[in-house]
């Protein structure tokens, strides 16, 4: 099973990315799935008790509800309205908090709060320009000490068509985060292969980095 396509623009980046992304989240169900990455379940022990999280561009809410379900206090943004709307129907459903807002990359106030820990689950919408800032801004939403936990598509992906925005230049490599985020100590940085499940946009065998970085005190 194949995800769907998505429609770019010659730029590098959506041509109206608000109207792409409510278009894919106004589908019936829940499009990355209802269940947390598995990344960020297998990263989750790191975090201290009732840490202050970020997660950047959270779509539906399936990893910031899965942050909040373990006592954290949560904070997320999606550009998408529709998107927003559907991760606050499920926390009410599930008694569970969550500041969700809707927001884009340049909208959100990164100096606003220092997090204990931000989470960029496959945010790879950004070409390089939009990247740059939205890495920058992470990095600097972190207090001393913060984790950074990423995870996304590695240039084989366009090999296999499983997921992701099908542009080289969207895509990850161990050397490109090095590049991006200097400072990082890094805890985990790796590239493999593995096969996902993620609602119906990430099905099938994947080309991956996991990265895990500590912001130094």
């Amino acid at each position: 099973m194949k995800p769907d396509s998505t429609q770019q623009s010659a730029a590098g980046g959506f041509a109206d990315a608000k109207s792409h992304w409510d278009q894919r989240f106004s589908r019936p169900g829940l499009l990355f799935g209802e269940q947390p990455n598995r990344f960020l379940v297998a990263q989750a022990p790191r975090l201290a008790p009732g840490s202050t999280v970020l997660s950047v561009a959270d779509g539906e809410g399936r990893n910031a509800l899965y942050l909040a379900s373990l006592g954290h206090r949560v904070s997320a943004f999606d550009i998408s309205p529709v998107a927003v709307a559907k991760a606050r129907e499920l926390a009410a459903q599930r008694g569970l908090q969550v500041d969700m807002r809707v927001a884009s990359v340049d909208d959100w106030d990164w100096s606003a709060q220092r997090f204990d820990a931000v989470l960029g689950i496959f945010v790879q919408f950004a070409d390089p320009a939009m990247r740059r800032r939205m890495f920058d801004g992470m990095w600097s939403a972190l207090r001393p000490g913060g984790l950074l936990l990423l995870q996304g598509y590695t240039p084989r992906q366009l090999e296999f068509r499983t997921g992701g925005p099908g542009k080289l230049d969207h895509l990850y490599t161990s050397e490109l985060l090095r590049e991006l985020l200097p400072q990082a100590q890094w805890l985990e940085l790796r590239e493999h292969e593995d096969e996902l499940a993620e609602g119906s946009a990430h099905v099938g065998h994947s080309a991956l980095l996991d990265a895990l970085a500590r912001k130094p005190e």
